[in-house]
């Protein structure tokens, strides 16, 4: 008898995550002796601040290694409602508080909790990567919504109206934005909120990891905060991004107690609650001033000037279009002139996976194709490495596409 390997068609429908596959290809590399710079993954390349380590370390130290509450320590979640207060204008108790190992299981569980059958999640494109695959887990429907390289990749107002039906139940914003860096003015805001106040069926999770990681004149507006918004606003944030804290898998959710409820209800079946360790370094974290005080903006002023030095030079190399971000550590570069292009020994580049495959192999970068953020004629470059790495990535860059742009027709 043969052994019954079928999967669930919730599981199928699912696509795996590209940049985790291509981090790990390029890992695999690396460990092979081959010199490829990698990026792709989406993690600073700073080490966490010392404070926040050393409240991690006491932590262990001080036995504090036990179960916590499942929805998260008071203390941290009192910290969170505060944070959210004086930097975001936002007013909550604990118990509208739910922390979770990661925004990522933070926006998963949302996601879960609000959405049905059938229901249509509308998620403006280039996305992250797991958004479609998040409403699928929930037999939702992904809607995309596209915008323009011309436009910053923000969303048109007109477009998301046009799409809105009686199914239409949540609406996804990244901003500051992965992939693009984009930042979502307060004026667009308020006329996206102005449309989704007049469908009363219709919820926005705003997903605000990359808040800090913002580049003057350039601000940040949680949507929440917007007029009759807080009752519609699922907020989601995290300490990954900010606070250099990727592999330490802390996240959360603010938002009406009804939908965080439901939340903890389905993390309580799950994974239970987050790290006792990661919520004391959380702690600490917060305490470090407005917006992460010195540290961040260190970390900031340092994201900036990369992104001014790899903007200065693809702006330099014929056929690059770009958007300049305002926020986060990517540029996602229209690079689709190149396609067409025939290559000796490496075959035709017919979009931007192949032109990521060709770039891994001719120049030894590792970057993730914009096909996985739905938008084909892109890739994403993360300027989360040191400026000299960056250098000879775009240095690997430019040689390997040095007249491979194919003839235009006349």
């Amino acid at each position: 008898m043969e052994v019954d390997i079928s999967l669930s068609p919730r599981v199928n429908s699912v696509k795996p995550s590209k940049t985790v596959a291509i981090t790990d290809q390029a890992t695999s590399l690396v460990q092979a002796g081959v010199p490829v710079i990698r990026l792709a993954a989406g993690e600073p390349d700073f080490d966490t601040p010392a404070v926040i380590a050393e409240a991690g370390i006491n932590a262990i130290r001080e036995g504090y290694t036990r179960y916590t509450p499942n929805a998260g320590t008071s203390e941290l979640r009192s910290a969170i409602c505060c944070k959210l207060k004086e930097e975001n204008g936002l007013s909550y108790t604990p118990d509208q508080i739910l922390v979770s190992n990661g925004a990522k299981q933070s926006i998963l569980q949302a996601v879960l909790a609000v959405c049905s059958p059938g229901d249509e999640v509308l998620i403006p494109a280039p996305f992250w990567v797991s958004y479609p695959e998040m409403a699928r887990l929930a037999d939702a429907t992904p809607v995309i919504l596209p915008t323009q390289i011309s436009d910053n990749f923000l969303l048109d107002p007109k477009l998301l109206e046009s799409k809105l039906t009686e199914k239409s139940r949540l609406l996804i914003l990244c901003s500051p934005s992965n992939p693009t860096g984009s930042v979502y003015p307060r004026k667009l805001l308020e006329e996206i909120a102005g449309i989704v106040a007049r469908h009363p069926r219709l919820l926005v999770l705003s997903d605000e990891i990359y808040e800090h990681i913002i580049y003057s004149p350039a601000t940040h507006t949680s949507f929440a905060a917007l007029h009759g918004m807080w009752e519609r606003t699922l907020t989601v944030n995290g300490f990954s991004k900010a606070f250099a804290m990727t592999g330490w898998r802390l996240g959360y959710l603010a938002g009406p107690k009804h939908f965080v409820s439901a939340c903890n209800k389905i993390q309580s079946q799950f994974t239970s609650g987050a790290s006792s360790i990661s919520q004391k370094a959380a702690v600490a974290a917060l305490e470090m001033g407005y917006a992460g005080g010195e540290a961040v903006a260190t970390m900031v002023k340092a994201f900036r000037e990369r992104r001014d030095f790899l903007v200065k030079g693809f702006r330099e190399l014929d056929g690059v279009k770009i958007s300049e971000p305002q926020g986060a550590f990517y540029l996602f570069l229209d690079f689709s002139s190149y396609y067409g292009a025939e290559i000796d020994g490496f075959g035709k580049i017919d979009g931007s996976e192949s032109l990521c495959r060709y770039l891994l192999d001719k120049a030894q970068v590792a970057l993730v194709p914009g096909d996985a953020f739905g938008d084909d004629t892109c890739i994403r470059i993360s300027y989360a490495a040191s400026l000299s790495t960056l250098q000879a990535a775009f240095e690997r860059i430019k040689k390997a596409l040095v007249t491979r742009r194919p003839p235009v027709p006349v």
